[in-house]
Formats: structure tokens, C-alpha cells, sequence
């Protein structure tokens, strides 16, 4: 049998691509494949293509268990003989330069050469690689990563020994505020064959949240869905999610802060992370996290879903808070996770500009507020310290070229986890999917839940 046509949403996962972009510095804008097209210098013959490069890596991942290893193609379609030099420089996560080499080429006209080089073994981890071609009409840089045993990866630093309870007095405290659930049908965004509905409840500090609830029209009133509950990205407003599928429904969760959220707590873009990150007791991810956690209720105070049927996902941010709702919620059934940012925090300090430059400019107001004071408080936030304790089975994606979350650190949340759980590593990607991994959820979803023609 197969999966019925299924729409599903990518929830976020560019939560903050336009500052990604920018932001890219030496790594890659995915979008050109990873090059720097500095050529053709000249042209001895503009009737034909340019001269190219390709890069394959020999392995389909670009993960190896020892030496790394890579072809590299230079083809020079012109009537004019390139001479030169091939060679690749590789570089850890810290920026260090780790092996260098080169060979001299030369590749005749209308013709193409392959150029094999294996890199020396390093240790498990991630690594940037430059494979430079400078020849007579021609130099490009092409930019690549990969991986040395990643299943080996693990964090220096420790779990809070409270982490457990310190949660347990969010959600203690959670359960004290009443959820005062408000569903209105909005007819306007409906169609005939998907019902919209705008939710309203209340969440931690009595914090008004929103979100959309999407629903197939179908004819019998009892029929039971399905249930996609997706977690926004970093400062992304939700839409409702509009579905063919007729078993499943839509949540689109407006966490605190964010998309129609915003009524009671409205910080700009710069400010929300660090809202009062002085005090794990106050933090904004504390409010958010519980904001996902009061989602999971209204799943279970309405009789039309399957309660066996939760599916939690997210992209970036998103990803992250499918991780914490999944770590302190064992309602969730599956969970995916795609790209997701705050993984082994501690050790973002020296790799990234997100959150840290934030982090860096708020230390800058607060006279006696260190970065360790800082660093210790969102210890209770970190994704990999919520990672041991989901029990559902669990799906993520990362990307070897993320410059938000290293490969590295993402696999420090994947490696912590003791579930049944899948990784999708997208080697010439940044912060985002391929549309196989969109497919992959659907198909995945639907085997796990039974829900076939």
C-alpha cells in the first residue's frame, strides 16, 4: 500500500535564514553550490562553456571512518591548454588549518582531467574543505565538509544534576494555571475541504498563546485524526497549514512572543533570546518551552485526535523545541527534528555568531553579568541535555555546512539519545532540507501511524 498524498510543512526551518546568509562568512551560500566563481580570469575562447570543477566525495555523506577521500574534476572545454595547480586546504571548526596539499596540472584542450586525494585521518568531528583550481584561464574555490566517525561524538560538559526538576517545578507550576481554551472557526481561511480554527489558551505566567488548528472536512463526526503539532522557527509567525490528507490535522503552535503571540510579550528580533537570560527561573525559553508542553493539552482535551497519534516537528528553533517537548512530554509519539539551534551550547561559543553575538551584546549592559553566569543558566536549555530523555522514536536532519549549528553539535544531541531514532545528513546543504527529507517525514509519519488508502 501507499501513503496517501500528504502536505506537510517545513516548520521553520529557515527560522533565521536571512541573517544566515549573511552571516555565512567562510562557509557557503547554499544556494550556488558552494562555490566562489572567481573565473573564468580570461577566456581564449567565448563560443564555448567555461572551464568547471566538480567535487565528488567518496562516500554518499561525506562520512568516513578513517582518511577522508575525494575526487576532483577540472573540465576544460576551450581550445586553449590550462596549466596550473589543484589543491585543498582543510580546516577544523575552531578555524584551524589542519592539512594542505596541491599537485601541478595539466589538462589539455577540450578535454578533462580527475585528480584523486585522500586526507589524513583526524579526529571524530566535522571539518570544512577547500578544493581550489588555479589554472591559466580559470580559479574557483569549491567549499565542502565532512565527517570522521560523528557516531563517536560526544560533550565535555555535564547535565545539570537538577536538570530533571528543575522542569518538573515548570510543569508543576504550568498545570496550575487553567488553559481556558478558546476555539473559533474562521471561515475566511477555511475551505470545503479543510476547517480553520484560530486556538487561544493560557500558558505559563498566564501568557495568552495562539495557534491554528486544521481540520479535513469529512462526513462521519466521529472520525478521529491524526495529529502534527509544528513548532515555529526563531521569530517566524505560523500560518494555519491547509492539508488534502483527510486522518490528519494540523496544529501550528505561535510560541510567546512570536506571530499572533505577541499581544502580552512582544520583543524585536535582537532581544528575544536574551530575555532576562540573567535567570533560568525567568529566561523566555522556560515560558516557550511550556508553551509546547500546554499545546500537547489541548491535543489531549479534544476528542476528535488520537491521542496515540502525535506527531511534534520543527525546523531550527523549531527543531530545538521538538527535542525539549519530546525530552519532557512522553505524549509525543514521533517527533522530527530538522537543523536544530542551542545544541551543546557551551561549545557554540567558539563556533558561531547566533546566539552569541546577542549574548556578547547584552554583557555589554549588564555590569557583574559574566558569560559563565550566562552559560550555566542555559545549561538547563540545552537541547542535548533534553536529548536522553525522549523515549518516542525520532527523526532529524542536519546539514554539513550549517553555519547556525555545527554538524558537530547536532550530532552531540543525536549521539545523546538512547531512542529508536534516524539521522538525514544533507552534505551540501546549510541551515535548511532537501524536499527527500519533507518526503521522508510524510512517509515516515504515515507508516508509523497506519494511516494508508
Amino acid at each position: 500500500m501507499k501513503p496517501r498524498n500528504f502536505l506537510i510543512i517545513v516548520c521553520g526551518i529557515i527560522g533565521i535564514t536571512g541573517y544566515q546568509r549573511a552571516a555565512a562568512g567562510n562557509w557557503l551560500d547554499a544556494n550556488d553550490g558552494g562555490k566562489d566563481k572567481h573565473g573564468p580570469v580570461a577566456s581564449s575562447n567565448t563560443d564555448k562553456e567555461e572551464i568547471s570543477a566538480v567535487l565528488t566525495a567518496h562516500d554518499k555523506n561525506a562520512i568516513f571512518s578513517s582518511a577522508a577521500s575525494f575526487t576532483f574534476e577540472v573540465k576544460n572545454p576551450t581550445d586553449a591548454e590550462q596549466t596550473g595547480k589543484v589543491s585543498y586546504l582543510v580546516i577544523n571548526e575552531a578555524g584551524k588549518v589542519l592539512h594542505t596539499d596541491s599537485v601541478k596540472v595539466k589538462i589539455a584542450k577540450n578535454s578533462s582531467e580527475k585528480y584523486d586525494f585522500e586526507i589524513p585521518e583526524s579526529n571524530p568531528g566535522f571539518y570544512r574543505v577547500n578544493f581550489m583550481v588555479n589554472v591559466t584561464d580559470y580559479d574557483d574555490t569549491t567549499r565542502r565538509a565532512f565527517g570522521i566517525r560523528p557516531q563517536e561524538i560526544r560533550s565535555p560538559y555535564e547535565r545539570p544534576a537538577d536538570f530533571d526538576a528543575f522542569w518538573q517545578t515548570a510543569k508543576d507550576e504550568l498545570a496550575k494555571v487553567k488553559p481556558e481554551y478558546k476555539v473559533t472557526l474562521m471561515p475566511k481561511l477555511s475551505t470545503k475541504t479543510c476547517n480553520v480554527y484560530l486556538i487561544q489558551m493560557q500558558s505559563l505566567d498566564n501568557i495568552t498563546v495562539r495557534a491554528w488548528l486544521t481540520e479535513p472536512v469529512v462526513k462521519d463526526p466521529k472520525k478521529k485524526f491524526a495529529v502534527i503539532l509544528a513548532l515555529p522557527g526563531y521569530q517566524i509567525a505560523l500560518p494555519p497549514m491547509l492539508t488534502e490528507d483527510k486522518d490528519v490535522a494540523f496544529i501550528t503552535l505561535n510560541v510567546r512572543g512570536q506571530g499572533n503571540s505577541r499581544e502580552f510579550f512582544s520583543p524585536r528580533k535582537e532581544e528575544y533570546v536574551i530575555h532576562h537570560i540573567e535567570d533560568k527561573n525567568k529566561y523566555v525559553m522556560r515560558g516557550v518551552i511550556m508553551d509546547c508542553i500546554r499545546a500537547m493539552d489541548f491535543i489531549y482535551a479534544r476528542p476528535e485526535f488520537k491521542h496515540d497519534n502525535i506527531f511534534v516537528k520543527g525546523g531550527s528553533m523549531g527543531g530545538y523545541l521538538a527535542i525539549a517537548t519530546a525530552g519532557l512530554d512522553k505524549r509525543v509519539n514521533l517527533c522530527s527534528a530538522q537543523s536544530p539551534i542551542f545544541a551543546d551550547i557551551r561549545s557554540l561559543v567558539t563556533r558561531v555568531d547566533f546566539p552569541i553575538n546577542y549574548i556578547n551584546m547584552y554583557l555589554k549592559i549588564q555590569p557583574g553579568l559574566t558569560l559563565n553566569k550566562i552559560l550555566n543558566n542555559l545549561d538547563y536549555f540545552d537541547a542535548k541535555n533534553f536529548a536522553p530523555n525522549i523515549s518516542c522514536k525520532f527523526l532529524m536532519s542536519i546539514g554539513l555546512l550549517d553555519t547556525y549549528v555545527p554538524p558537530t553539535n547536532d550530532y552531540v544531541v543525536f549521539n545523546s539519545m538512547t531512542t529508536n531514532k534516524k539521522i538525514s545528513i544533507f552534505k551540501n546543504l546549510g541551515h535548511e532540507v532537501g524536499p527527500s527529507y519533507i518526503k521522508l517525514e510524510g512517509a515516515w509519519m504515515h507508516d508509523e501511524f497506519g494511516l494508508f488508502y
